[in-house]
């Protein structure tokens, strides 16, 4: 009788945990709703135009062969090309590069640059394997991605555990499937390019460029003094430490820093500088001489002024958003912070930048990479700086007045400065046919 009763009680199912591209769609819908946006350009934006899987074949340095999967999601093109980094992590699957891409659709909307989102990457841990796999592994992906990427079409970029190298090998293998006469004329392709190679001084420094530009705006406005501040920094690869080594200057003091190896705290100031060596040597900022190492919670839970999220995605979250102890969230990673992190921020009363007004220095820099192979220039360091900092400043100031104007957050504000730019666009051109 009891295990016939037992049979008739519902099976409680387990909550299916928000996704990355769930947490973009409920951003998407806070902006929407607020906004008014319409209802027939909310369909459109709230769907990606294409999304390419790809499996393919490489030689090992044993002689084995292995596949890999790669993905490159393309979510809207209306302003321009797509646009968007390519990252290899052992994470990465289309849930992840769907949601990156439409973030860098919001992106170039709201930095008013004339380029669509889009994002990639291979599911791979790269320390396990040697720098000539990986380049074997990059030229294979290239050439499977085919006529899915293009100069004029979808421009790749550096994104986690990517750099000016894989670039220029991403550029090379594209240029030699092209036809000779076509070659000088698709160096654009791709973006992040080391110098030598067609890329623009300050692009390796341009996303934590931005950051810092941003948290000096910031501090501007709130009458805050930088050269008193302390900060902390997750995630130490290119974003975290060039925010970093670009805090120096203005006399700030960096506490603490996480990335995969561990987290540091030094009440007297870690140097930014020679912790970058020293990740540079070591691969992480595990065993750090000149720092106590420290548990994540510890870490999560110091006391500084400004807090700069810059590794991987749902790092501020329900279970750890509640710990942090600072004034000020500025986003160098793509969707550090999750809905139940933003909330509760929200009610601690600690100021957010969002990620794609706070990180988009990067796509700015690209976009200026992109022209100048256009147009055959190479730019001074000075110029593209300047140029950045024009660029990301009116992008804050249109936030800032737009998150006063309909009273929300500046996650949801930097949302509809994008969103209103695509609608205009929509608006104007129409839908074919």
């Amino acid at each position: 009788m009891c295990a016939l009763q037992g049979t008739n009680k519902k099976e409680e199912r387990p909550r299916r945990r928000a996704t990355l591209y769930d947490n973009v769609s409920q951003q998407f819908g806070q902006a929407a709703d607020l906004m008014e946006l319409d209802p027939d350009i909310r369909r459109i934006l709230a769907k990606t135009a294409n999304e390419i899987v790809v499996h393919f074949p490489v030689k090992m340095d044993d002689g084995r062969v292995e596949m890999f999967t790669g993905y490159r999601v393309q979510h809207n093109n209306v302003l321009g090309p797509f646009k968007g980094g390519l990252r290899y992590h052992p994470s990465v699957e289309i849930d992840e590069v769907r949601a990156l891409a439409t973030w860098m659709t919001w992106k170039s909307a709201l930095t008013d640059i004339p380029l669509g989102g889009a994002k990639g990457g291979i599911q791979i841990d790269p320390l396990k394997y040697s720098p000539r796999e990986i380049e074997h592994i990059t030229r294979r992906f290239t050439f499977a991605l085919g006529d899915n990427i293009g100069p004029e079409y979808d421009i790749p970029a550096p994104d986690v555990n990517t750099n000016a190298q894989i670039m220029a090998w991403i550029l090379d293998t594209y240029l030699s499937m092209m036809p000779a006469h076509e070659r000088n004329r698709s160096t654009h392709v791709v973006t992040g390019k080391p110098v030598e190679s067609g890329g623009s001084v300050g692009r390796e420094k341009a996303t934590g460029q931005g950051v810092v530009y941003i948290i000096e705006r910031w501090a501007k406005d709130h009458g805050f003094l930088l050269n008193r501040a302390t900060y902390t920094v997750q995630g130490f690869g290119n974003v975290g430490s060039w925010a970093a080594r670009l805090l120096k200057p203005h006399g700030a003091k960096l506490i603490a820093a996480e990335d995969v190896g561990g987290a540091l705290f030094n009440e007297n100031g870690i140097d930014p500088d020679d912790l970058a060596n020293y990740v540079k040597k070591q691969g992480n900022v595990g065993g750090y001489p000149h720092a106590k190492a420290i548990a994540h919670e510890t870490f999560m839970s110091t006391k500084a002024d400004i807090f700069i999220p810059a590794a991987l995605e749902n790092q501020i979250n329900a279970e750890t958003a509640p710990w942090l102890n600072v004034k000020l969230v500025a986003e160098g990673a793509n969707g550090p912070t999750d809905p139940e992190g933003d909330a509760i921020l929200r009610r601690k009363g600690i100021e957010l930048i969002p990620d794609i007004l706070c990180n988009a220095g990067g796509v700015i820099v690209s976009y200026f990479e992109w022209l100048q192979n256009k147009r055959s220039e190479s730019w001074e360091l000075e110029e593209v700086d300047s140029r950045l900092h024009k660029k990301i400043i009116q992008a804050y100031e249109k936030v800032r007045s737009t998150a006063k104007a309909y009273e929300t957050d500046w996650r949801t504000a930097a949302y509809i400065v994008a969103l209103t730019r695509l609608a205009t666009v929509y608006k104007e051109r129409g839908i074919f046919p």
